[in-house]
């Protein structure tokens, strides 16, 4: 496994660098304050989502969890859903129809005073975990299912594989998601995964996948070569490389 751990708390580097990185996740929200690497400089910050709320609702949760951060210049946030130029297109696990046409990226810069850059959260996660050569593709195991695909360490286009056709009439989310997983039990899960990881590779022909998200600890046996488990971590040290990908 690749272990990226928050710890705090470095000595604090130039603010022009420092990036506040936001998870949004189907059952969490996390944040940190990173360096221009990547590195943590404080202890993350977490709160359960409130599924079910209103965005503007969720942006001022936000503001305050993270009121008592170390400075910093920037945002980046990793977002459960479709989002294309700060604005979110779908956002299937968060319970609220006000999501679809939400600028995240304007009110959470109005609302936090800094630039904000919003990205897919398993696109963000990829960022801290691609090492930039060939075809590489990242799936998360969460609330939901969640995919990203890079090109010699750009970031591609998002994809909602998520919400495609996968087996017995229902979508990867469906079958994959934290709730297929408790109930079906992880044994059978963990063959619908793999069954997943085969798809995809027929699909993508990538060079080398990373499997994250909190249920990827539940994976059991061994995994293909090009295959590797990553820490949950990488989804808030992937909000610094999110601005080197959109500067």
């Amino acid at each position: 496994m690749n272990a990226i751990c928050l710890v705090a708390c470095h000595p604090l580097h130039a603010l022009t660098v420092n990036t506040l990185a936001i998870d949004i996740g189907g059952s969490g929200i996390k944040a940190a304050v990173l360096d221009a690497e990547g590195a943590p400089l404080c202890d993350r910050v977490r709160i359960d989502t409130p599924v079910g709320a209103s965005p503007a609702a969720v942006v001022a949760a936000i503001a305050d969890l993270v009121r008592a951060l170390p400075d910093h210049a920037r945002v980046a946030v990793g977002f459960p859903g479709m989002v294309r130029d700060g604005v979110v297109r779908t956002a299937p696990n968060l319970g609220h129809d006000g999501w679809r046409g939400f600028d995240l990226a304007a009110a959470l810069t109005a609302a936090l005073g800094k630039p904000a850059r919003v990205g897919n959260d398993a696109d963000v996660q990829g960022l801290a975990a691609i090492r930039g050569v060939g075809v590489e593709m990242v799936v998360t195991l969460g609330t939901g299912f969640g995919t990203a695909l890079y090109d010699n360490g750009r970031l591609c286009p998002h994809l909602e594989i998520s919400q495609q056709p996968f087996r017995k009439g229902e979508t990867y989310d469906q079958q994959l998601g934290n709730a297929a997983r408790k109930a079906v039990g992880d044994r059978k899960w963990n063959k619908r995964v793999r069954k997943a990881i085969a798809n995809l590779r027929t699909l993508t022909h990538f060079d080398h996948l990373y499997v994250g998200g909190g249920n990827a600890r539940k994976l059991d046996g061994d995994l293909p070569v090009d295959v590797t488990v990553i820490d949950n971590a990488a989804g808030l040290v992937g909000g610094a490389h999110l601005w080197r990908q959109t500067q």
